[in-house]
């Protein structure tokens, strides 16, 4: 098994993040969106849970706890939401047997992608 620092989670999201980034602009690709808007907060979950010294979280469920976590013990945005919005397109654009979400913005999603990232960047510099 490859040996993953939290500096290389970090540099994976940060590719993931341009891809979210191309995928928001009209018109929306909202499965290249969702798919690495969900690798892309989960790829920080993991970069953030290695910076601290935790146990890399392997599973979906896992990296939603351990984000969970580092809102409340860490101050990072609370994402369980937007992790859970992001699967469900997903899903959505991969099978077409889940609803997609309702209300999601493609920039504006982008965006809270985007700031989470930059704030994992920030606790990692500390």
């Amino acid at each position: 098994m490859v040996q993953q620092s939290a500096e290389d989670s970090l540099r994976l999201a940060r590719a993931h993040l341009a891809r979210v980034q191309a995928a928001s602009w009209d018109p929306t690709d909202w499965a290249d969106l969702s798919s690495y808007g969900l690798y892309c907060l989960e790829a920080c979950i993991v970069a953030a849970a290695l910076h601290l010294g935790q146990p890399r979280p392997r599973s979906h469920f896992a990296k939603a706890e351990t984000a969970e976590s580092l809102s409340l013990e860490h101050g990072l945005p609370d994402i369980g939401d937007l992790l859970i919005d992001l699967n469900n397109m997903r899903k959505h654009q991969a099978y077409g047997d889940t609803p997609a979400p309702v209300g999601m913005d493609p920039e504006d999603t982008a965006s809270m992608i985007e700031t989470y990232v930059d704030l994992v960047q920030g606790l990692l510099a500390q």
